[in-house]
């Protein structure tokens, strides 16, 4: 029975020629890395993009990773400044960056499916569609709080913020998403909740 490695030993393999060990190292945060550039760009295509710059960028800089943090923290920093940066090209080139039709798709693969899975599955599309009517910065504060389950400190690295500024952007965030469920399901939002 093999034990898994962590980053930092993967990282420590990459960085002694097995390129190879880099392959796990996407593999265990692509689908976040996705997750979190979907949330930013709204298009499909552009995070799919995004994601793959990063993980590029990534490679190119892992010698300039310090270990002073967690890597995810340190690769969701770089998604961060990746998708500012393709959303100000972006910008500049005149384009929508508004598809309404990219809904996040977090699936669950589970071989049978329960009354409670369905429920909570569409109940996270309307989280997901609040969540995408966001601001960038407020949809990655939350994702990266719940869906990455970083910490305040971690999210101030990543963002480039005090964890205190941190805690009041969430705060704000999550009323700022509560309202947006509000409109969109009127009463049931409760339920929600």
């Amino acid at each position: 029975m093999q034990t898994k490695l962590s980053d930092i030993e993967l990282i420590t393999k990459v960085l002694d020629g097995q390129q190879s060990a880099y392959a796990e190292l996407i593999k265990r945060h692509q689908r976040f890395v996705f997750t979190l550039a979907l949330r930013f760009s709204k298009r499909r295509e552009d995070a799919e993009e995004i994601a793959q710059d990063c993980f590029v960028k990534a490679y190119r800089s892992l010698h300039n990773f310090k270990q002073t943090s967690k890597f995810s923290t340190w690769l969701y920093s770089i998604v961060y400044t990746t998708a500012m940066t393709f959303l100000r090209k972006k910008r500049l080139d005149t384009q929508s960056i508004d598809d309404e039709n990219s809904g996040l798709q977090l699936e669950n693969h589970v071989s049978e499916y329960r009354a409670d899975q369905v429920e909570y599955k569409s109940k996270m599309v309307y989280v997901n569609k609040a969540i995408a009517q966001l601001l960038p910065d407020d949809a990655a504060i939350i994702t990266l709080f719940y869906q990455g389950e970083q910490s305040l400190e971690e999210i101030g690295k990543v963002l480039g913020m005090e964890a205190n500024t941190i805690k009041v952007k969430l705060h704000r965030a999550r009323h700022r998403l509560k309202e947006k469920l509000e409109r969109m399901l009127n009463h049931e939002v409760m339920e929600l909740l």
